[in-house]
């Protein structure tokens, strides 16, 4: 067991980020970790930016990440990943869901959604996977499982074991939608 990693997940309010966020906390304690989790709600119920920090290790003792120390980080949409990049260190895991959620500030004229996401994701990390995840989720039946799909690509960067993974997915989501979403999760993974 490495001393400690950490791993940050951002989004807009209503993406499941707190969802994934547990299964990645979940994850981790079937694996035998100490973990610790924060999650940072912001204008959350207005479509506004959602964080969590899931640190997992020997022995945790603070659920903040430091700038630039996080091993991967996990986005639901493309300019959150941006915003978050300070956190991920050289050459840490950046999965990036394509999906663009238009702030109300564009919707409204006062300002612009910037045309070059990619292109900026590409000149920020050097370690980069943009995942289709709402047309995955889509295909599987359920849109609202784009996040488990952001997880299943998440996982690539992660040394957890695919049975972990799922067993943390049927400890997280109802009984009802937990074959849905491991099959969402399983056809992230080749990202």
């Amino acid at each position: 067991m490495r001393d400690t990693t950490s791993v940050v997940l951002v989004g807009v309010g209503g993406q499941g980020i707190l969802l994934a966020s547990e299964i990645l906390a979940q994850t981790a304690m079937l694996a035998g970790y100490d973990v610790k989790t924060n999650e940072v709600h912001g204008m959350a119920q207005r479509g506004g930016s959602v964080m969590a920090q899931v640190r997992y290790g020997r022995r945790v003792h603070s659920p903040l990440i430091e700038e630039g120390t996080a091993v991967a980080l996990a986005s639901l949409e493309q300019i959150e990943g941006l915003r978050a990049a300070h956190y991920l260190q050289p050459g840490g895991l950046a999965v990036i869901s394509s999906q663009q959620v238009v702030p109300v500030t564009v919707s409204s004229g006062v300002a612009e959604y910037p045309q070059d996401v990619l292109q900026r994701l590409n000149r920020v990390f050097s370690n980069l996977c943009v995942v289709e995840a709402v047309s995955i989720a889509e295909s599987a039946g359920n849109t609202r499982a784009a996040n488990v799909a952001v997880m299943g690509a998440l996982s690539n960067g992660l040394e957890f074991t695919e049975e972990l993974w799922f067993e943390a997915i049927r400890k997280s989501v109802k009984p009802a939608f937990v074959d849905l979403n491991i099959e969402v999760f399983k056809q992230a993974r080749g990202c």
